[in-house]
């Protein structure tokens, strides 16, 4: 059933604190512009976090593209073939060291952007029993609206991960932590929390300000998570709304992402950490130089995003 919005007041909370929104004047609750305007969304949540009478601005925005991708199918992969083409039928998909009990799914950007950090992971994991897979969650086939696929994505990685006796699914990245929430029907579990039940990672003596990605910008589990391995004070780059690659609308609204990188380096004092690694590459690749990933620090590799190399990476994934 689809989101209602008709609960909108107009009260422009939503349309202030968001730069798509307020770029074509729109309220949550402007159903007819939001369908022509819907695949501009970053799907940031901030609308859906400021709304006085809880309306989920995403998931309503979500809701549009699911109806639009369902009419108008050839339109959405004609529009965004690259994606398809990659994450519909994962492109560089690995599962040769599948283990039963717990396994690593390092996502898609981590191992691509990182990947002697996801090297090191993967090794230490080893040691304890713990493969490693290659794969995509599907959330950029979700967003874009093509339901259909996004169901037969999570289905069978849960039909591998159940015949192949996986009990536990290790996770580095928010993202695939957000798309797959209990779906997959099997222990979710981050890699700090694993890193920490293994006594493995090195502590940070030092005060860390972190950028939250948008999965986990209203619950900040992942802090929670991470707060064993930082013994300092920790505090956090506010006012962005995302790192600019949300949603998919970086196509649509190129000025409004890089924008939000603008924003960022006025924001951001000093060294910035994050854990999500499209957020470290993003900006990265913006010209920010102060970030870096946290895990880099905990697994002590002090490896830089390899934003050069990227694609690359993620493709040698296929024969690891």
């Amino acid at each position: 059933m689809m989101i209602s919005v008709e609960k909108c007041v107009h009260c422009h909370l939503c349309q202030d604190k968001c730069d798509f929104l307020s770029k074509y004047g729109i309220d949550i609750g402007d159903t007819e512009k939001l369908k022509e305007f819907a695949y501009h969304c970053f799907l940031c949540g901030k609308c859906t976090e400021v709304c006085p009478v809880g309306i989920d601005g995403r998931g309503y925005i979500l809701d549009l593209r699911r109806a639009f991708a369902q009419s108008n199918p050839a339109a959405v992969k004609r529009a965004y073939k690259g994606v398809f083409k990659e994450k519909q039928n994962y492109s560089f998909r690995n599962w040769s060291k599948v283990t039963p009990g717990s396994v690593f799914f390092p996502g898609c950007n981590f191992p691509s952007l990182f990947p002697k950090t996801n090297a090191e992971i993967s090794r230490v994991l080893a040691e304890h029993g713990i493969g490693t897979i290659y794969d995509c969650c599907g959330k950029p086939i979700a967003e874009l609206g093509d339901r259909e696929s996004e169901d037969i994505i999570i289905e069978d990685i849960a039909k591998r991960l159940r015949d192949s006796g996986v009990e536990e699914i290790i996770l580095a990245c928010p993202n695939c932590r957000g798309h797959f929430g209990d779906r997959l029907g099997i222990k979710v579990t981050s890699i700090f929390t694993k890193l920490s039940e293994l006594g493995l990672g090195n502590i940070i003596e030092d005060d860390v300000k972190f950028f939250v990605p948008c999965p986990d910008r209203e619950k900040r589990a992942w802090i929670d998570e991470i707060r064993p391995f930082v013994k300092g004070e920790i505090s956090f780059v506010e006012g962005v709304q995302c790192c600019g690659l949300g949603g998919c609308a970086i196509s649509k609204e190129p000025e409004i992402s890089k924008a939000f990188a603008d924003k960022f380096k006025d924001e951001a004092d000093g060294e910035v950490m994050a854990y999500c690694a499209s957020c470290t590459g993003r900006l990265k690749r913006n010209g920010f130089d102060s970030i870096n990933h946290i895990i880099t620090v905990v697994m002590g590799t002090g490896e830089n995003p390899d934003t050069k190399k990227s694609y690359v990476n993620r493709v040698l994934t296929k024969f690891k």
